[in-house]
C-alpha cells in the first residue's frame, strides 16, 4: 500500500507539481556530503566503463547499472524517505506494490550531443489513460547546468502523449546541485541535454515501476540470492524479492522473498492473491455461480 503524505506539507506541494507539469524540483532532498560519497564511490566505474553504443545511448555518454552492489550508499537514494512516498503515491493507483526498475550512473561527455527527446513508459507497448507507470529521479553528482547536459523536459507534455515532437525552445533544463533531486513522470517528454563544456556531468538515476510490469532491469540477475540477502529487507522487497498479487513473480509458486531466506524452506505453492480474488473464489465454492455452470444462467 501507499505511504500516505501528510497534508500541508513540502510532499504534498512536491506531488502537486509534478502531477501538474509531469516533473519537479526537490531543493536539498539530500545531504551533499552523501552525494559526495556516492560519486567517490563510483569514480572508478566511470573512469572504466566503455562507452555506450547505439544512437539513442549516444557513444558520448557512458553508462552502468547494478548500483546497489557498487555503493552501499545507494540506498540512501532509492529509499529516500522524502522520495519514496510520492512515488507510491503516484504508482500505487495502478499496482499493489512498486518496484525498483533500474538504477543507473550516466555520464555525458565533453561534446555530447542532445538525446532524442523521449517517454521512458514507451518501453513497454500498451498504454492506458490516466496511469502512470514509471517515475525517475535523478540525482546530480555534480552541478548540471543547461551548457553542460542538464536533464531537458517539457512541461505538461504528459497529457499530450499523442504527440512526440515539441519545439525545443520550449524545453525547460533542470540545473540543479548535488543534494537535488528531479523528479520526473514516464509520461513526460526528456531528453538528456547537449554537453557544451569541457567537463564531463555525471549523475544517478534510479526509477520505479508498477511492481507488474517487466522492469529495465532483471533485478534476480543483477542482484542474485546471494547477493540480495545482504540488503536490508525492505530494499531487498523493492529490488524485485517481492510477488506481487495475484502471483506474479513467484518462485516455486510462493513469494519470491523466499530467497532471502539462508535455506530456502521446503513449502508448497501459496497463493498470493488480493482479498477481492479470494472473495470471488468463496462465493464460487459456496455455490453462487453454480446456476451458470449448469447452463441454467438468464
Amino acid at each position: 500500500m501507499a505511504t500516505q503524505l501528510k497534508t500541508d506539507t513540502g510532499a504534498d506541494l512536491d506531488l502537486a507539481r509534478l502531477l501538474r507539469d509531469g516533473w519537479c524540483i526537490m531543493r536539498g532532498a539530500i545531504d551533499p556530503n552523501i552525494v559526495a560519497a556516492l560519486a567517490d564511490d563510483l569514480a572508478r566505474d566511470f573512469e572504466e566503463s566503455p562507452h555506450a553504443q547505439g544512437p539513442f545511448y549516444g557513444k558520448w555518454t557512458k553508462r552502468f547499472h547494478r548500483l546497489l552492489i557498487r555503493s552501499s550508499h545507494m540506498d540512501s537514494f532509492v529509499r529516500s524517505e522524502r522520495i519514496l512516498p510520492i512515488v507510491e503515491q503516484v504508482l500505487s493507483p495502478g499496482c499493489d506494490t512498486v518496484q525498483l526498475n533500474l538504477t543507473q550512473a550516466i555520464e555525458i561527455l565533453p561534446g555530447g550531443k542532445i538525446q532524442p527527446p523521449h517517454r521512458d513508459q514507451d518501453m513497454w507497448p500498451v498504454r492506458q489513460p490516466g496511469l502512470e507507470y514509471l517515475v525517475n529521479v535523478m540525482w546530480p553528482l555534480g552541478p548540471y547546468t543547461r551548457d553542460n547536459g542538464a536533464t531537458l523536459l517539457w512541461t505538461g507534455s504528459h497529457r499530450r502523449q499523442d504527440e512526440i515532437a515539441f519545439p525545443l525552445a520550449d524545453a525547460i533544463a533542470a540545473e540543479m546541485q548535488p543534494g537535488d533531486a528531479l523528479l520526473f513522470l514516464g509520461s513526460t517528454l526528456h531528453a538528456g541535454g547537449a554537453n557544451r563544456t569541457s567537463v564531463s556531468r555525471r549523475g544517478v538515476i534510479v526509477s520505479y515501476s508498477l511492481g507488474w510490469l517487466k522492469p529495465y532491469e532483471l533485478p534476480w540477475l543483477a542482484y542474485p540470492p546471494e547477493t540480495a540477502r545482504r540488503f536490508p529487507r525492505a530494499l531487498a522487497e523493492l529490488a524485485g524479492y517481492r510477488s506481487h498479487r495475484p502471483n506474479l513473480g513467484t518462485f516455486e509458486g510462493g513469494c519470491a522473498s523466499r530467497l532471502l531466506d539462508s535455506e530456502i524452506p521446503e513449502l508448497g505453492a501459496i497463493d498470493t492473491l488480493h482479498p477481492d480474488h479470494e472473495a470471488l473464489i468463496g462465493q464460487f465454492y459456496a455455490g453462487a455461480f453454480d446456476n451458470i455452470l449448469k447452463g441454467h444462467g438468464s
